[in-house]
């Protein structure tokens, strides 16, 4: 089936079971959405051409959907690119470039802090929070406020603390099983076996591969037996992530829902070795992507279009019927508000990694990467801490120190970036041959500049100057703002709920005198009919900010003391 065939009867059969607005819930008919997100991953896999192992449930998603063939992270790390996702929006235009802004995903103490955490505090930075624009909000408050139930297991960071109207639940236990009978859900299912620190922390179990498979070894990596063992262990830990694949799948026919289930699988940008993950080559940016339609509409095809991260969230919100806002840097390209226009490009940004520093930009097209270095003269290779605890990369360095580099590997290690890298993709795939030199590609190196140039101007990038800078111009004086209270008005239809800080998303609950409020926040879309005998809780919050003080009401003359506060011997303040 052609592209554009598929592209037609996906609008079909989208447009005939949603309609399209944004605050009537969906019906028990509604399409359910979920999310299955391998961590650092390349397309090495069966579907995308790798036969080193076999992915039984990868490639019956495969041979049941769509696999995408170019799909690309905005950033070859997870912080910034999970900030994409949720965003829509380029990191680099929220200024959530650098990986990462703070420890968002887990609560941390200077006591705990590692090594690049406390490098990255020795130079005065202390941990913030990006500041999207004001209304900007997370892929599934549009969706809660749609009646869909969001449940994320569990992982965030997105260089943001999660905005409070996010998640019905996010947690180790979310799970689409928590939501109200018949209620349409949209569930992330995040699965870190295959990360880069389990190349390390699982060396010692037991493979799951033949102890002397066959691997191929890219040109950049030693072929050595340190360096085969870590890439059997990636290989391994990709069978393990297969197997968690085909649990959820078996628990939505356990439940008859696959046939009512969009299932998205992807990985959050390339994969875990070294000379991958975070940089701005294929190998760190090219993410594979699978998507499976109910009943077997559209399967086994592949297309070939240029989609980015940012793509995704306008493209399940129109899946659900949802018209995606208008800040969105994204495109849908399914559901009845897919857009005709196709990408002929994608970008991506490097800065700042933990400790390390960098600035870089590229472009891409179907067959030619254009990167620039705004740090000309830096190492290419920078020493991070946590990446050095890889034995391949322990090999490489122990190679580079006795001068036994491969040419192809020594590329890597050259101690003076070039201002410009360009590469042919379909001749050279690994990027180690740059042209940026040579004359006869002097056409395709001015274009490509000159889209980047573009590209920076449109997208107003925030994290091309000084970080300090940057911090400074969000938090002016080093203070974070708060969300101001948000207000309660009783009206004939209701209770009435606002907020003066612009764009900021209002969340409430309805408790019982001396309960405490929960993380469960039900985002405010139309007038709310009082509750007897019940406490109102609301607060409101911008992302980037601190979340609001909760604003307190009660029905039927419910007597509270003055001074009631519902976090009373909490550590909330």
């Amino acid at each position: 089936m052609s592209t554009r065939l598929l592209l037609l009867c996906s609008l079909c059969w989208v447009a005939c079971q949603n309609q399209p607005t944004e605050e009537i819930a969906p019906d028990t008919d509604s399409l359910n959405i979920v999310w299955i997100v391998a961590e650092d991953l390349s397309p090495v896999i069966p579907p995308f051409g790798d036969s080193t192992i076999v992915t039984p449930n990868l490639n019956r998603l495969a041979a049941e959907g769509v696999s995408y063939t170019h799909f690309f992270s905005p950033s070859g790390v997870c912080a910034p690119s999970r900030a994409a996702i949720a965003t829509g929006m380029y990191p680099t235009r929220i200024g959530a470039n650098h990986m990462r802004t703070g420890p968002w995903y887990r609560l941390i103490t200077d006591s705990v802090l590692n090594a690049r955490d406390q490098n990255y505090r020795m130079e005065g930075i202390p941990y913030y929070e990006a500041v999207p624009p004001a209304g900007v909000h997370t892929h599934s408050t549009y969706l809660r406020k749609a009646g869909y139930y969001c449940s994320n297991n569990a992982k965030e960071d997105y260089q943001f603390r999660r905005e409070l109207t996010a998640w019905d639940e996010s947690s180790e236990a979310a799970h689409w099983r928590n939501r109200a009978a018949g209620q349409a859900f949209f569930a992330i299912f995040n699965l870190e076996v295959t990360h880069e620190s389990r190349i390390w922390k699982k060396a010692e179990d037991t493979l799951l591969v033949p102890e002397d498979l066959a691997v191929p070894i890219p040109p950049y990596l030693p072929d050595t037996e340190v360096g085969r063992r870590d890439i059997r262990r990636m290989y391994s830990n990709i069978l393990e992530m297969d197997q968690q694949v085909g649990e959820i799948i078996a628990e939505l026919e356990a439940e008859q829902l696959l046939d009512k289930t969009i299932i998205f699988w992807y990985a959050d940008h390339g994969g875990p070795l070294p000379r991958q993950k975070r940089l701005l080559y294929d190998s760190g940016i090219r993410s594979p992507l699978i998507v499976r339609f109910p009943d077997g509409r559209s399967a086994n095809t592949v297309d070939d279009q240029m989609l980015n991260f940012i793509d995704l969230k306008p493209t399940i919100l129109s899946l659900a019927g949802i018209q995606p806002p208008d800040y969105v840097d994204g495109k849908a390209w399914l559901g009845p508000y897919a857009e005709e226009e196709k990408r002929s490009y994608v970008y991506a940004a490097a800065d700042r990694f933990d400790e390390e520093r960098c600035r870089r930009r590229a472009v891409r097209d179907h067959r030619y990467k254009y990167i620039r270095n705004y740090l000309p003269g830096q190492p290419r290779y920078l020493p991070l801490a946590y990446r050095e605890q890889m034995p391949i990369m322990q090999e490489l360095l122990r190679l580079q120190a006795e001068g036994a580099l491969s040419p192809e590997q020594a590329i890597w290690f050259d101690p003076n970036a070039p201002a410009e890298e360009l590469y042919d993709l379909q001749l050279d795939p690994h990027e180690l041959h740059n042209l940026a030199a040579d004359p006869s590609y002097a056409d395709q190196l001015e274009a490509l500049s000159e889209e980047l140039d573009r590209w920076l101007a449109e997208a107003e990038d925030l994290n091309l100057g000084p970080e300090k800078d940057f911090l400074q111009s969000i938090r002016p004086g080093g203070v974070q703002v708060q969300t101001t209270m948000p207000q309660i008005e009783l009206g004939a239809a209701g209770l009435q709920l606002s907020c003066s800080t612009a764009g900021a998303s209002i969340g409430y609950q309805w408790l019982a005198p001396g309960e405490r409020p929960t993380e469960r926040w039900q985002p405010f879309v139309e007038a709310i009919e009082t509750v007897a005998d019940k406490v109102l809780v609301v607060r409101a919050h911008r992302i980037g900010y601190l979340p609001s003080l909760p604003a307190i009401w009660t029905a039927n003359g419910l007597e509270i003391a003055e001074d009631y506060d519902p976090y009373q011997g909490s550590d909330f303040y």
